[in-house]
């Protein structure tokens, strides 16, 4: 077999194409965010073969895997197809030669999180966990000294939560660190766009003028309602590959479309309540009839993501999911994370209905928030960062795809 321990050097191309920059040791550093290795894989296709996502395409996912045997970091960066896997598991299952593109692949993702992240953060949560959890639980810790800083009295007779808390600080500190989240979240996006626009050889202009023609908004539709929110080829193509149909409430696309959507939620139910607050409608952290509207989005919501985190923490265990036993430890502390935030926003909804106002009730409130926080800063940089890359790459997926039929047609 030939080796791969090349020395970085650009690869011959066509006059007025980018050269490929080989960067050497690119699998071992695959192998830190999860990677198996795929130095077996000799590209027979079969993967290809099986696989429910691939169309036309007669190189992926292979192709990704070409790409780390050969050390084209850049073009398995700037690959759009990275994307459109869902880890259904059955390329693994199929493969003649063990090689695991399942993991693989889910291990490029990560691989990709970490190098559209100018701050490194994000390789260091993926590649040393321990320190990750650290500094999560440091990050957290700071959080809640802050905000108690800042506490008053907690009365015994009504449940006041702003009067332990001030409302305004908890407000503005979570504004400051929404700004800081997007800025970053912002900067990933603009690198990875920047990469595929350039590998697929689309300019701006491009993309506009697809939108001028309509094909741009058809494309900002097929990626985040259709497929982001409605799950359309998770739920009907990855599902009918799987050979063993689970009951519904165990299926792993609606599982995942339970914690998507209890998440969006959440955050439209939370918007949704400062903004009543704002003009004067309600005070924010005082009880309401489960009826009310934006606590019963915020009920529902919140039972939805519980649910879909629980099941994607237990089928992490290997008790129900044989595909998902393998999982970066940065995925288990973001999803304990979101369970926890989760499951402590219900215990302070709890404490706002009981008859006396609970001492308890203010200590689990000031964790709620401290550890919401945490995960706020922490989502560009774990596996919630697919939901801010998939939308994209399936935009272009989408927009390259229809102009493969305009031409076609024409």
């Amino acid at each position: 077999m030939m080796s791969l321990d090349v020395e970085k050097t650009a690869a011959p191309a066509p006059l007025g194409k980018p050269v490929a920059v080989v960067t050497p040791g690119l699998l071992s550093d695959l192998a830190r965010f999860g990677a198996t290795d795929v130095s077996a894989c000799f590209s027979c296709g079969t993967c290809t073969a099986v696989c429910p996502l691939v169309d036309n395409d007669a190189t992926f996912p292979r192709r990704i895997i070409r790409y780390g045997q050969l050390g084209l970091r850049d073009e398995l960066l700037s690959s759009k197809e990275l994307w459109t896997c869902y880890h259904c598991g059955l390329c693994t299952e199929s493969c003649p030669q063990s090689a695991d593109p399942a993991q693989y692949m889910a291990a490029a993702r990560r691989y990709a999180i970490a190098g559209y992240d100018r701050t490194r953060l994000a390789r260091t949560l993926y590649t040393h966990p321990v320190v990750g959890a650290g500094v999560a639980t440091v990050l957290a810790g700071v959080f809640a000294l802050f905000l108690y800083a800042f506490h008053g009295e907690r009365s015994t007779t009504s449940f006041q939560l702003f009067r332990f808390i001030p409302e305004g600080v908890v407000h503005w500190t979570g504004v400051a660190v929404m700004v800081l989240v997007a800025l970053a979240a912002l900067s990933g996006i603009v690198t990875m766009v920047a990469g595929i626009a350039r590998k697929e050889g689309v300019a701006w202009r491009d993309v506009w003028g697809r939108v001028g023609r309509g094909h741009g908004w058809s494309a900002v539709w097929s990626a985040g309602a259709v497929e982001s929110l409605g799950q359309r080829r998770y739920r009907e193509d990855c599902a009918e590959a799987q050979t063993d149909r689970e009951p519904l409430y165990r299926r792993r696309w609606f599982i995942h479309a339970m914690t998507m959507w209890g998440f969006t939620g959440l955050l439209l139910a939370t918007m949704s309540d400062y903004a009543l607050s704002v003009v004067g409608l309600r005070r924010t952290g005082t009880p309401e009839p489960i009826w009310y509207p934006v606590r019963l989005l915020g009920t529902v919501a919140g039972v939805m993501l519980v649910y879909g985190v629980t099941l994607m923490l237990v089928n992490r265990l290997g008790h129900l999911n044989r595909a998902s036993r393998e999982s970066a430890a940065s995925d288990w502390l973001f999803l304990t994370l979101l369970w926890v935030v989760a499951v402590s926003g219900f215990l302070v909804e709890l404490s706002l209905y009981v008859g006396t106002a609970p001492a308890w009730g203010y200590w689990i409130f000031l964790f709620h928030v401290s550890v919401a926080l945490d995960l706020l800063v922490l989502l560009p940089f774990m596996k919630f960062a697919h939901a801010l890359y998939r939308p994209v790459a399936l935009f272009f997926h989408s927009l390259a795809s229809q102009s493969t039929r305009v031409t076609t047609d024409a």
